[in-house]
């Protein structure tokens, strides 16, 4: 039991780190469905979406080889962290240097504004230069100052929004001719949503340069060729996980008709937003569960601990699941104020079961982890990018951004079920497939029942919803019982 209260303690305060800032990003979405046209709103998420590739691209896949070698050689730790530091910072700013100077031929074919595009680029070096830092905070067990940088950069990302698209409107009518006049745009008020991530990603960096000093900028060739041979296959996972996260709505914006494209990339990007708690409590727990992973591999009884693991979050997930489907209608119009994106609320239980399995997923992922076969990670995501695009181009022409939702599920569960099979192979982890199978069908059946048949109905949903914890309950009370004694 030590060993689950050391992972709950890890996954609470990384979760935190990770929660609370995204808590606060979330008072971002009704500000920009409330400021922002569904058009708008789709050209920001379209160029997140390729900085999502592009800070995959960067990294490299350098976080993971970074635990890894600093668990593997000890008595090399501190070159392995500042070859790590330094090789992402040269690799990141060659690759602003050349990006910029070729930005109009950039601009030219994604079919942006230069101005947008040059935002995006500063967005992307900025954040990639602060990964190094983040990841020595995890691995030196610091929670409480990567928890307060990240808390900090929201905030200043926040307090810039608000100043940028509610404040400073009402200046400029106020003071006309003024210096608040001079940096108001009325025609691309999205333009200010980047300003701000620029603004809030250059505060991040100057508040971890200090991390820099410590670590140092010793670069040993020998060990950064072992940990580029062990990141690649990191990185073709990585951005085939990019694929599947944010490609759906690049091929929006470019497989539906060009006067209808960005708004229905706006509604669809909105609605995705609904699926935030899953998300959240994903990447909560894969913050906490992956240096877990490693630094468990050994211990007698790892592979019980890993199955023990993954059904509790199974439990939690579906849980979670039926908590957003059942109770839908208040979380739009907490997140979502402009009604116009409510059209696309039909994708929020699909997104959702996708999330869930990518979560799974990250829990089955640990046999080629801890066993160094990365190289089926990336085969694994590459197969999943393969789904992602296929059904995308087939969907997205017949029934839009629905097509984009169920080829994310189809994506995410194809993964599951192969990193699951494939596990057994090389890596046989003891997983109760039959109680988490029991859990998962129960929870979709039940989801879908609230949302699809009844509509939604209050009443009939929150009665599911009882009904599923009290199955856990009454399957689990053994478990809950040796927990509670503990």
């Amino acid at each position: 039991m030590r060993i689950f209260k050391k992972l709950f303690q890890q996954t609470f305060i990384y979760g935190l780190a990770t929660v609370l800032p995204r808590a606060l990003a979330i008072v971002l979405v009704p500000l920009y469905t409330s400021v922002l046209k569904p058009s708008d709103f789709g050209l920001y998420a379209t160029l997140m979406s390729y900085i999502i590739l592009g800070n995959v691209v960067l990294s490299y896949g350098m976080e993971t080889a970074f635990f890894r070698f600093i668990n593997k050689a000890p008595s090399q730790k501190k070159t392995v962290q500042s070859t790590a530091l330094v090789s992402i910072g040269i690799s990141s700013l060659s690759f602003f240097i050349v990006a910029f100077l070729f930005r109009e031929q950039l601009s030219s074919l994604i079919g942006f504004d230069s101005q947008f595009v040059s935002y995006a680029l500063l967005i992307l070096v900025l954040d990639a230069l602060v990964i190094i830092p983040f990841v020595w905070f995890r691995a030196n067990e610091k929670p409480l100052k990567y928890a307060l940088i990240k808390i900090i950069n929201v905030c200043i990302n926040l307090g810039c929004n608000l100043f940028f698209l509610l404040a400073l409107p009402l200046l400029v009518v106020d003071n006309p001719n003024t210096f608040w006049h001079s940096l108001y745009t009325q025609d691309h008020a999205v333009l200010y949503v980047f300003i701000s991530n620029v603004i809030a990603s250059g505060a991040t960096l100057v508040m971890l340069l200090g991390v820099y000093i410590k670590i140092g900028f010793n670069f040993n060739v020998s060990i950064w060729k072992k940990m580029i041979r062990y990141s690649f296959p990191v990185l073709i996972a990585g951005i085939a996980f990019s694929v599947n996260e944010a490609f759906d709505k690049i091929l929006l914006n470019y497989l539906l008709p060009s006067d209808i494209a960005a708004s229905e990339v706006g509604v669809y990007a909105a609605c995705y937003k609904l699926g935030v708690f899953m998300t959240l409590f994903a990447t909560a727990f894969r913050l906490g569960i992956e240096p877990f992973f490693f630094n468990h591999a050994n211990k007698a009884n790892a592979k019980n601990t890993y199955a023990a693991i993954t059904k509790y979050y199974a439990i939690c997930g579906s849980a979670i699941l039926l908590v957003v489907v059942v109770y839908i209608d208040f979380f739009k119009t907490l997140l979502i104020k402009n009604e116009a994106y409510w059209v696309a609320l039909s994708i929020v239980p699909i997104i959702l079961l996708a999330n869930l399995c990518l979560g799974i997923y990250h829990n089955l992922s640990v046999w080629y982890k801890v066993t160094d076969r990365t190289k089926y990670g990336a085969y694994i995501s590459v197969i999943g990018a393969g789904i992602t695009l296929g059904l995308n181009f087939i969907l997205i022409p017949k029934i839009s951004y629905m097509g984009a939702a169920v080829a994310t599920l189809a994506a995410y569960g194809g993964m599951m079920f192969l990193s699951y099979f494939l596990g057994r192979k090389y890596y046989r982890v003891p997983y109760d497939v039959k109680r988490i199978g029991i859990y998962l069908v129960i929870a979709i059946g039940f989801a879908g029942v609230s949302f699809y048949v009844f509509e939604r109905n209050l009443w009939i949903g929150t009665a599911l919803l009882l009904v599923f914890l009290l199955l856990v309950l009454f399957l689990e009370r053994q478990e809950i019982q040796r927990i509670i004694k503990k």
